[in-house]
């Protein structure tokens, strides 16, 4: 019998909803100028707007992957799809509910929104991550993160487009009803066709099922899901040295990717004065390269992995020459006044800070596929500071400081990053180390 590879279709299904998910949580960008020019506020107040959302990501990514751990990715996936579809839609009348119910503050009726609109949004990646666990053949774990992660920045390439052209021809409002109406329909298309186990799903063949449960291509210490020989605990995440490193170094890669979606079309606005209608392209150019080299890195990782069976060069050392070139380009930006040299220089930067993106969601795949779902919402609850630091600080850099600053605040976030991977070494499981600290006692 001939597999039918029916888990490359629940994976592309997971990508067009991670897609829908950034272009919902970007769009708000792109409708700053009407919504400033609306409610008054100042460069510090819109900053404070944009990173409310991060208070409830944090803590929406951190119960939502041990909640897909206990219920299931497929439970996770229509709640928090439908949750967040709601509260997009209530973004339209985000400023009104602030004047009418808390004190006549438009900050705040915007403040409460887009924390219940973060925690809604929070459980996804790792709810894809606890999906690709149950679903991805250990040998692909790469491709399937790389595939679930791609909706990062083609969210974010697409945001640019599809919200310019809905803003031409209506005003925020309907734009923000209209994403969520349709974010409620995919999600029920979604849950029709998806199952939190290939083994329950009668599309999956036998031959695809052997494939995905194979431990052919397993390197020492890599696991598959089933494997763990004793229940391992929520805090053994911090017992592990290289999933705490981990977690410190992928919020490097958010920072700077927080940073590009939230603050780069008013940048573009203030320093170049390029209107809206010219934001539908340009907006777009800094992801055009991180659409092809998030694929690549998890390909890259995969391929290093096979050739050297380390691990640690495949995930750590890779993350670290990645991060390297990542900073180089953002240091240099402000040495240089073209749009067109800064726009590459960022495109290019933002490339090179995907290349490792597969790998943060990879090392807890192969540290431990059993607890995808709650160590990928630790990991995550900690990398999403950087929604909340990234956007809130450069309100007040380019208030203070001009806007030369946000682009150095960046690079010191990723150097940072860099630095922790050093002490990342992913080829030991937790299972493994427990069972060495029980022989040493």
């Amino acid at each position: 019998m001939l597999a039918n590879n029916y888990r490359y279709k629940v994976m592309f299904m997971m990508l067009m909803l991670a897609i829908i998910n950034y272009i919902d949580r970007g769009a708000i960008s792109y409708a700053q100028a009407e919504i400033i020019k609306e409610f008054g506020f100042d460069n510090v107040g819109w900053g404070m707007v944009l990173g409310y959302f991060g208070y409830g990501y944090i803590f929406g990514s951190l119960f939502g992957g041990i909640l897909a751990d206990k219920k299931g990715p497929k439970f996770v996936f229509t709640l928090v799809g439908i949750g967040w579809s709601i509260f997009v839609i209530l973004t339209a009348f985000a400023g009104e509910i602030g004047l009418s119910l808390f004190g006549g503050s438009a900050l705040t009726g915007f403040a409460v929104i887009r924390i219940f609109f973060g925690l809604a949004e929070g459980p996804t990646f790792s709810t894809i991550n606890k999906a690709n666990a149950n679903w991805a053949a250990p040998k692909e774990r790469g491709l399937a993160v790389g595939l679930g992660i791609l909706g990062t920045p083609l969210g974010a390439l697409l945001t640019a487009p599809i919200i310019v052209g809905i803003l031409s021809i209506t005003n925020w409002r309907v734009m923000f009803i209209g994403l969520g109406i349709f974010g409620i329909v995919w999600v029920l298309l979604f849950r029709r066709m998806f199952s939190n186990m290939p083994e329950e799903n009668p599309s999956v063949s036998k031959a695809e099922l052997e494939q995905i449960r194979s431990r052919a291509h397993l390197l020492p210490g890599e696991k598959v899901v089933g494997d763990s020989k004793k229940e391992i605990k929520w805090y053994e995440f911090f017992k592990h040295r290289a999933l705490v490193f981990n977690a410190i170094s992928y919020f490097s890669y958010m920072y700077v990717n927080f940073l590009l979606l939230t603050w780069t079309p008013k940048y573009l606005q203030d320093e170049f004065n390029f209107q809206l209608s010219s934001l539908w392209y340009l907006g777009m150019i800094p992801w055009v390269g991180a659409c092809i080299t998030v694929l690549l890195g998890g390909k890259l990782s995969d391929f290093l992995r096979r050739k050297t069976g380390k691990l640690r060069i495949a995930r750590s050392y890779f993350t670290i020459v990645c991060l390297a070139l990542t900073a180089a380009c953002f240091l240099i930006i402000p040495t240089v006044n073209s749009p067109v040299a800064v726009i590459a220089l960022m495109t290019i930067g933002n490339a090179f800070n995907s290349l490792p993106n597969t790998v943060y969601w990879s090392i807890i795949l192969d540290i431990e596929p059993d607890k995808a779902g709650t160590y990928g919402g630790m990991t995550h609850f900690v990398a999403n500071f950087a929604t909340i630091i990234a956007p809130t600080l450069t309100g007040f850099l380019v208030t203070y400081y001009g806007y030369s600053s946000m682009f150095i605040a960046a690079a010191v976030a990723v150097i940072i990053g860099m630095m922790t991977m050093f002490f990342v070494n992913p080829d030991k499981s937790i299972s493994k180390l427990s069972l060495v600290n029980r022989q040493v006692v």
